[in-house]
């Protein structure tokens, strides 16, 4: 078995003396796991940091096997990250949670958008929305996509407002105010695309985005959100008003 793709890597693990196994998400084969073979030596080793964009070639005897990777760098990234404290949060923020995604399963778009992502990261006021709708994507993909697109009481388009915790729904503003206190809000730019975040929007988005990784996701599996998102949201908290 052999194929080659584009990836970026999430994370490594020492293997013995010098290798290393590499956690890496790719364009077209999801995230794998492969060997490096000398991973941890001087050549390899700063290639193999997280954020890094490699070419990959993995090979095994059979499909199920760990395998083998052979690398080459395509986008050595990961040194502009300590530029600012929010992005080195966001990258450990952005790597765990694409460990959430079954190992071998494409996410093409989901990768495409991560690796936009990164290039920008260290542009606070472009990154702070846009990790609200990854995270948003991420419930997608996952199969717990919320549906934003129409009230759930009345059916209605317009003037949409809040989520229902329970359904994870849009609620337009006339339906949801006798529950308001009981609804999270639901920030335009996630209803459009188009619609730049102003105000409270980016602290809104991560409540209703954090709400429902926990339910949906975390939660099942025993886990909760890490440490590195609160740090990466308080990082951008210093960097931009009315995020935190």
């Amino acid at each position: 078995m052999q194929w080659t793709d584009e990836g970026i890597v999430l994370g490594v693990k020492r293997h013995g003396e010098a290798s290393a196994i590499l956690d890496l998400m790719t364009r077209a084969h999801g995230r794998h796991l492969g060997m490096v073979r000398g991973g941890f030596g001087s050549r390899l080793k700063p290639i193999l940091q997280p954020g890094n964009t490699l070419s990959a070639t993995w090979r095994a005897r059979l499909d199920d096997h760990l395998g083998n990777y052979t690398v080459e760098p395509v986008n050595l990234r990961a040194s502009n990250f300590f530029a600012a404290p929010h992005a080195i949060y966001g990258l450990t923020h952005l790597s765990t949670l694409m460990r959430l995604l079954p190992e071998r399963d494409p996410h093409e778009s989901l990768y495409a958008l991560y690796d936009f992502m990164l290039d920008h990261l260290a542009e606070a006021q472009v990154i702070a929305p846009m990790v609200v709708r990854f995270e948003l994507q991420l419930l997608a993909e996952l199969g717990f996509g919320l549906d934003l697109t129409e009230c759930v009481a009345t059916g209605a388009t317009d003037d949409l407002v809040y989520v229902s915790p329970k359904s994870g729904r849009a609620v337009s503003r006339g339906a949801g105010a006798p529950y308001a206190e009981r609804m999270l809000n639901l920030p335009a730019f996630l209803r459009d695309a188009a619609t730049p975040a102003a105000g409270r929007d980016v602290a809104d988005g991560f409540a209703l985005t954090g709400f429902f990784l926990d339910r949906y996701v975390l939660e099942p599996r025993g886990l909760m959100l890490g440490d590195e998102r609160t740090h990466f949201i308080a990082a951008l908290a210093r960097a931009l008003p009315n995020v935190a």
